[in-house]
């Protein structure tokens, strides 16, 4: 089980090992709790996969901004990772 928690609550959570790539979980979107993300208007260009979008959390009155990336319409050579969602490893625990 991979766990992210973020100001001590669980955010991410899934019983298998989630897809890594270059270092990084990525979770499905079935295993995040969106209740505690909140959208941004942040975009990056990459070469691969592709355009990433960003989520910033909030857990009660604590947020911090572009803490989680996802590609909503990757290139074909990175389609397994759609819509996935990776955190930045300095701003929240990854617990394996």
């Amino acid at each position: 089980m991979v766990k992210v928690l973020y100001n001590d609550v669980v955010i991410a959570e899934s019983d298998t090992k989630p897809t890594v790539v270059e270092g990084n979980y990525y979770f499905p979107p079935s295993a995040i709790k969106k209740e505690y993300f909140t959208d941004s208007n942040t975009q990056s260009i990459l070469i691969d996969p592709s355009e990433a979008s960003y989520y910033g959390l909030k857990v009660g009155e604590t947020s911090i901004s572009d803490a989680a990336w996802y590609y909503p319409t990757p290139k074909d050579a990175a389609s397994n990772i759609k819509d996935h969602v990776a955190f930045y490893k300095n701003k929240v625990v990854i617990q394996e």
